[in-house]
């Protein structure tokens, strides 16, 4: 953990030029606000940054909108995207008022989930492994206004490309629909720009443990990186999306976290792998069903109780729900089981009772990691609590049941306006401790509705081939 006096002395032993002062929104997007490092000292590192927190959508009144970045001296790191020398630093938003984290700044909530975790007695650390996918495009032009609206994906990789004249000649080498799974190049053109965003991040302090080709064919890819706490774990994974975006950016590519931008082909999930520990101890291993203990079992059994409350943090988008769909191997079937990829919650096999965990598979990459992971605790803490058994395992392959199998068992929420729905009913468990607020859920599904009613009022292209001769 640096201390402010080590963050000093990085800054001149670097030479730095600027220090970004770095936030996250509600949604999950980074701002950041950039100063002079000679302005920088251990007072500046103490006491923050100003900003205009009304600038921020679903955040303070113009009334009220004076607040500060208040930086984690332990997350300093060099930017290696900037032409001068930058030191990037991960900011909590915190009320001048009374220097409390800001009860709708998702690291501030984080933070307070795992101090709920604490003080519950229940555990001291969470453990989570985020793998978020996401596709590299060559160029992407959209558009929907009064005349019209397109998308339109330009990709080598793409399938219907194939035909195409390219500049240099069309090679022919490219994944089929559904047919990326790690092949090894030239069909796999993205591997030295993964090996490139893998370097990167682990010069930025975030360890890296695969990186490989995805299953749909135009540029799905997958970075996996090691898991950790919580709040460093939701950090990373902002970090991961930064460098992903900026080394695309720098190829002259576009790199995208959307769950589901290609027809057809497979979506972008986020598996969320979790566990939680004790004194050291993982309270997941046990000799129950795939060495899993009661307690881990519980933990399910809330997860699954909460999901479609869930839903609307860990799949946040309209678009997350074109990955959700029912009869197309998505992880809507609300089950568990060990090692079957077709149940919404998965205990992967592993070699030791310490990696002993469990492995939510619906969320996806459009996520905010602080409000996401903290949920997910959130869920399984109160299965825990309440004892919550999620039943028997599924073992069978749930994409293909008979239909009278298929209807007994729940799924997530189809579209985010039932989701949306569901976390407005079912919140308590939120709020408890503290974590999250009504006033920070109230804002939450205000932003969520706001989307919703923007896709609900626009006409879609589909609608034309449906309806437009009739």
């Amino acid at each position: 953990m640096s201390t402010p006096e080590e963050v000093i002395k990085l800054m001149q032993d670097k030479e730095v030029a600027f220090v970004d002062f770095r936030f996250t929104d509600t949604l999950g997007r980074e701002h950041h606000m950039t100063v002079p490092s000679h302005t920088v000292d251990e007072e500046k590192l103490e006491s923050g940054q100003a900003f205009d927190g009304s600038s921020i959508s679903g955040w303070k009144g113009i009334e009220a909108s004076d607040m500060l970045l208040v930086p984690d001296t332990g997350s300093a790191r060099m930017d290696p995207f900037r032409e001068e020398s930058t030191l990037i630093l991960t900011c909590d938003v915190v009320e001048p008022s009374d220097l409390k984290g800001y009860d709708r700044d998702p690291r501030s909530l984080a933070k307070r989930a795992e101090a709920y975790l604490k003080s519950s007695g229940l555990g001291d650390t969470a453990y989570f492994g985020p793998e978020p996918e996401f596709f590299i495009f060559d160029g992407i032009t959209w558009n929907d206004d009064a005349s019209g609206c397109f998308v339109k994906i330009q990709s080598e990789e793409g399938s219907w490309s194939r035909g195409m004249e390219l500049e240099g000649g069309n090679l022919g080498h490219r994944p089929s629909v559904k047919g990326g799974y790690v092949p090894v190049p030239p069909v796999d053109s993205f591997h030295d720009m993964r090996s490139e965003m893998c370097l990167l991040l682990e010069q930025q302090g975030v360890p890296v443990e695969v990186h490989h080709h995805e299953v749909a064919g135009p540029g799905q890819c997958e970075i996996g990186t090691k898991f950790s706490t919580l709040v460093q774990r939701a950090d990373w994974n902002q970090i991961l999306k930064y460098t992903v975006h900026n080394v695309a950016h720098v190829y002259g590519k576009t790199a995208t976290f959307m769950p589901k931008p290609v027809v057809g082909d497979n979506g972008s999930g986020m598996h969320v792998h979790q566990s939680v520990w004790k004194d050291g101890q993982n309270l997941f291993a046990g000799n129950g069903y795939a060495g899993l203990s009661e307690f881990a079992l519980y933990y399910i059994g809330g997860i699954i109780k909460h999901a479609r409350a869930l839903n609307a943090l860990t799949n946040p988008a309209t678009n997350s729900y074109k990955r959700l769909v029912p009869h197309f191997e998505a992880p809507v079937k609300l089950a568990y089981s060990a090692r079957n990829r077709s149940a919404s919650i998965r205990i992967p096999y592993v070699g030791s009772p310490k990696a002993r965990r469990v492995e939510a598979r619906f969320p996806d990459p459009l996520a905010n990691p602080y409000l996401a992971f903290s949920a997910l605790l959130m869920a399984g803490l109160d299965g825990v609590q309440n004892k919550i058994h999620p039943g028997d395992p599924a073992d069978k392959n749930l994409y293909d049941l008979p239909p009278e199998e298929d209807a007994k068992i729940p799924t997530v929420c189809a579209s985010l306006e039932e989701a949306v729905a569901a976390l407005d009913a079912d919140r308590e468990f939120l709020t408890r401790g503290g974590v999250f607020s009504n006033d920070m859920i109230d804002a939450y599904i205000d932003l969520k509705m706001a989307e919703i009613t923007r896709l609900r009022m626009t006409s879609h292209p589909v609608e034309f081939d449906m309806y437009y001769s009739l």
